[in-house]
């Protein structure tokens, strides 16, 4: 191997690898502008009103925690947000927006509050309090629904089913929506960096520990993902509902109408000419005659001398 081909193999190296330095670069501080100056830019403008969402989920979340410490609490805690798949869908459905502050049980509670209020500040400063909600409530819907159909599927199907035993696996907390709206913000932010950390930590802790939980957040990002893609095309998506369900009434077409029969031996008539205004009528002159004046002036003569 000769000298001036090493030193070419050691230039390309060199190169790639300040292509990749400079990639990186570019990508830590985009994300970086879109993850923090952003946010922290809308902070200072709209005050601590910007984060009315993130200390509701926080408190809520500390709140149905201190009450569920007692047995009669933690009874009621569960008949207004305790989620299972053995319930009738319709009190699921009841319950689930209150679920999402009503913690697990069995994990600690303080480890996810500085994730629950970090992801509800940053979508609300983001995305508006509607969207926060309707994304969060959307991830953590899908996560229930789709835990009820692999349940109901049975083991088996490739991994895919669940066994009957997790249908009465108490199913509430915010995780689902945690990660959701992760999912979603990296996505529209196109920060790879934070991807990786919440959805793809996600992804390996459901294969790794394939309980009903990990379905859910895997789930969640799923949806999270298919929502952020969408984002941004409401028009697109609007014409392609109106073009498979059209609503639209035609005008009804008019026929033409036929002129009218012109009868036999008569010369066909020409078209006639657009009418033209009729003028105004010229007003009525009061000026007399002359010879009603010759008259009226001989009667005045004739009077004068009869006089």
């Amino acid at each position: 191997m000769t000298t001036e081909t090493t030193q070419g193999r050691v230039e390309t190296c060199r190169s790639l690898i300040a292509r990749l330095a400079r990639f990186a670069g570019r990508t830590l501080r985009g994300e970086w502008h879109a993850i923090v100056v952003e946010p922290v830019q809308r902070l200072a403008r709209r005050g601590l009103s910007g984060l009315l969402l993130a200390f509701v989920a926080a408190f809520g979340v500390i709140f149905f925690q201190g009450i569920a410490q007692h047995p009669l609490g933690r009874l009621w805690v569960t008949r207004l947000g305790g989620v299972k798949a053995d319930l009738p869908l319709w009190l699921s459905l009841l319950r689930t927006p209150v679920s999402l502050y009503v913690p697990a049980l069995d994990l600690p509670v303080w480890a996810g509050i500085t994730q629950l209020f970090l992801a509800f500040a940053w979508a609300e400063l983001t995305l508006g309090r509607a969207r926060t909600l309707a994304i969060s409530y959307i991830t953590t819907l899908a996560g229930t629904l789709t835990a009820r159909l692999m349940i109901a599927m049975g083991p088996g199907w490739g991994g895919l089913g669940l066994p009957p035993a997790a249908a009465h696996v108490l199913d509430t907390g915010p995780s689902a929506a945690v990660v959701g709206l992760f999912t979603y913000l990296a996505v529209i932010k196109r920060a790879p960096v934070v991807f990786t950390l919440t959805g793809g930590s996600m992804v390996v802790e459901s294969i790794a520990i394939p309980n009903l939980a990990g379905r859910e957040h895997v789930i969640a990002v799923g949806s999270a993902l298919v929502l952020g893609l969408l984002h941004g095309r409401r028009a697109w998506l609007r014409a392609r509902v109106r073009s498979l369900f059209p609503t639209g009434r035609r005008a009804p077409v008019t026929a033409p109408t036929a002129p009218a029969a012109t009868p036999p031996g008569s010369a066909p008539s020409a078209p006639s000419a657009p009418s033209a205004p009729a003028p105004p009528a010229p007003a009525q002159s009061r000026t007399v005659p002359a010879p009603a004046r010759a008259d009226r002036r001989g009667d005045a003569a004739m009077t004068s001398a009869e006089r």
